[in-house]
């Protein structure tokens, strides 16, 4: 049996939603020809599909790869992404998270590689209330290339994300998650978009009024009930109306 005709234990939904994501990111920036979404299968929560190694903006349903508990491909032999490690550890010690998100997002960068710590200065950030550790990978493995490229490297970074929505990667990206893929979407993008305004806030005269934890915790929780408003808008967009399985 061939790669392209394996069933994937993931549903029709999953996988369509998956691949929309893909353009979505790269849609709005998130994500360029590197980066990288996934979505833990409903079928089987031990597993996770995601695209094999391609731009995000390219990616269609017959891409799509499903990777066992120890990141794995299943009945695939096509190249996956190198850092497939980062979801899979993450699933493996979140059993809450359902989709990660893994970019080089541009305005995040700054914040892993300095002191100034990334804090909601928004309602459509609050879920940064939760903190945004940052994963030094040097702590890890000392001669390393900034990929996590294994296991052991995976684990350290899902430890560090610990309970948060959002991990940092000192001179990498970020890598976020959320209870589905509307949500590690929605977190990815504003995440992106927090950074840049609170770089330019940064910038004015201060201090910054942050939002409080009891506001990020309540903003969060009202957010989490519209999420499909930007999910469906940006989806239509992203397809252009098309149906997002490929040949």
């Amino acid at each position: 049996m061939t790669a392209r005709k394996r069933r994937l234990s993931a549903s029709r939904n999953v996988l369509d939603d998956l691949v929309a994501a893909n353009r979505i990111l790269a849609m709005h920036g998130v994500l360029d020809a590197y980066g990288h979404v996934s979505a833990r299968s409903d079928g089987d929560p031990a597993r996770f599909v995601m695209s094999r190694s391609l731009a995000p903006a390219l990616v269609t349903r017959a891409d799509l790869m499903e990777h066992g508990p120890d990141s794995e491909p299943i009945g695939d032999d096509r190249k996956g992404y190198l850092e497939r490690f980062i979801h899979g550890e993450i699933y493996r010690q979140r059993p809450d998270v359902m989709a990660v998100v893994h970019s080089h997002s541009d305005s995040v960068i700054p914040f892993g590689v300095t002191k100034g710590a990334l804090r909601p200065v928004y309602h459509m950030a609050s879920f940064l209330w939760s903190g945004a550790p940052v994963f030094e990978i040097r702590r890890t493995a000392v001669e390393n290339d900034l990929l996590v490229r294994d296991r052991r490297l995976g684990r350290e970074l899902a430890s560090t994300l610990g309970r948060c929505a959002c991990v940092l990667m000192r001179g990498h990206g970020v890598t976020v998650v959320g209870d589905g893929l509307p949500e590690a979407v929605f977190r990815a993008v504003y995440t992106e978009r927090n950074a840049r305004l609170q770089g330019l806030a940064q910038q004015l005269p201060g201090p910054i009024e942050f939002l409080s934890d009891e506001e990020g915790r309540r903003a969060t929780a009202t957010n989490r009930g519209t999420v499909e408003r930007p999910w469906e808008l940006w989806k239509r967009a992203a397809m252009g109306g098309k149906s997002s399985r490929g040949a």
